[in-house]
């Protein structure tokens, strides 16, 4: 039998993924609207488009309606839907050939089982056009490609994960912003003694708590750790980084360094930023999103300055460049490879003319997003907050690695084992030394 290359063997398994997910689909999972209906497939009739609720809904609603506008008959439907949901529903709907026209993502892994799988329309000659191309940041673009073609493109905001502070709670406890992992453990017993929680984090949903692993292993072990597990090596899970990085975590947990019942906590609805801008808690680790919780819930937090920012503390003798950023480089568009010949069309002329153009930009800095655009700092020199615009923009730019969020990074079944262990990690319902088995197990 001859030897299966790494694209086959990958192929086969993002064939099997996309297949469980379309027998998901046909048991009676939530899918698309029949065709006719808002937010249907591409089965025929209008391009479709989902997007996530929250606060750039907006930014996409407006560069929808105005491409609607200018193009009767190349019409977009659009559709919300809440970060976790739709993450299990696009998967389903893509498996069941059932995507809408542009597919809303993150690259990574998921995009890889797409491409394999034979579900994505390669758009390599679209942005070859200058330009396009010269539009996007490269670093970010690049993560829209597998095997050097081009099957996704930014049509987000960069999105480096960094602490937010609420400053009145650190001078309320006489504490500075951590630069170091020990300076982050002195402190919680300060916060504690005047009735702060260290840190808020939403549990429930498991994928806030991967930021701190990802950010712990690349201090500890460098970005190569995480290359060795998505290149699939052996025993990748069990390297010393990972294992020291669970360690420590739990005994952050250990020290009280969470707020009370972290585990129930969700942040589709805000409530773990609101424990940090209420005064509750005292820090967060998160993407951008947490700034648009506080701009939202309590716009005088960010007038009063009152909200701070940080790096994620550096880990003594390790190999990690402290400038490393972990998070998504932005989320992308694909277009579904089941849409009809005239909705791929109408997708790429979109992605050609309105994808992150000037309105586009404007409108996704008006809902606290730094665009992945090239020569933008001019613009963000004239944004209501500065301080916080450039610093997302260079965090991004002078990034020597920027890591994406490992449950994108990973095939789907990989990042859902993933998921669970660690929120086990994080409940101390299991060991680190179990954890890497148990991840082992899904290389």
């Amino acid at each position: 039998m001859p030897k299966m290359t790494t694209r086959t063997r990958r192929s086969l398994i993002a064939a099997a993924a996309i297949a469980a997910t379309a027998v998901l689909s046909a048991c009676g999972t939530a899918g698309p609207a029949p065709s006719g209906a808002a937010g249907k497939g591409t089965a025929g009739g209008a391009s479709s488009v989902w997007v996530l609720s929250g606060a750039t809904e907006v930014a996409f609603d407006k560069s929808f309606a105005s491409w609607n506008d200018a193009h009767p008959s190349q019409k977009f439907t659009v559709q919300a839907f809440a970060n976790d949901p739709y993450k299990q529903k696009i998967r389903t709907a893509v498996g069941a050939d059932q995507a809408p026209t542009l597919i809303y993502g993150w690259g990574g892994g998921t995009l890889a089982s797409y491409v394999d799988a034979g579900k994505v329309v390669d758009i390599s000659d679209l942005v070859a056009d200058p330009a396009l191309k010269g539009r996007f940041i490269p670093s970010i673009a690049a993560v829209g490609q597998v095997d050097g073609k081009t099957y996704a493109v930014p049509n987000n905001g960069l999105k480096p994960v960094q602490l937010y502070l609420n400053k009145d709670a650190f001078t309320t406890a006489g504490v500075k912003p951590p630069k170091t992992w020990d300076d982050l453990i002195s402190s919680i017993p300060k916060f504690k003694a005047k009735g702060i929680a260290p840190i808020t984090v939403a549990g429930a949903a498991k994928w806030p708590l991967l930021m701190w692993e990802e950010y712990l292993v690349d201090r500890i072990g460098g970005p190569q750790v995480m290359k060795d597990i998505v290149a699939g090596k052996k025993d990748a899970w069990s390297d010393p980084a990972v294992i020291k990085a669970n360690t420590m975590i739990q005994q952050l947990v250990d020290a009280g360094g969470f707020v009370n019942g972290f585990g129930s906590i969700s942040t589709d609805s805000g409530a773990d930023i609101a424990l940090m801008y209420t005064g509750k808690a005292a820090m967060t680790l998160a993407l951008p999103s947490a700034y648009q919780a506080v701009q939202s819930g309590d716009p005088g937090f960010l007038t009063s300055h009152k909200l701070g920012y940080a790096d994620f503390p550096t880990v003594a003798g390790g190999k990690g460049d402290p400038k490393d950023v972990v998070g998504n480089p932005s989320n992308y568009w694909s277009v579904s490879a089941s849409a009809t010949k005239a909705q791929k069309k109408t997708a790429e002329e979109y992605i050609a003319k309105n994808l992150l153009n000037d309105s586009y930009v404007t409108d996704l800095l008006g809902t606290a997003n730094v665009p992945p655009v090239r020569g933008i700092e001019p613009q963000l020199k004239k944004t209501s907050d500065p301080e916080f615009y450039n610093r997302i923009y260079k965090l991004a730019d002078l990034a020597p690695s920027f890591q994406l969020s490992w449950d994108q990074a990973l095939r789907p079944d990989q990042a859902d084992a993933l998921l669970t262990n660690l929120q086990q990690i994080f409940l101390k319902q299991i060991t680190p030394k179990q954890f890497s088995a148990a991840m082992n197990k899904t290389l």
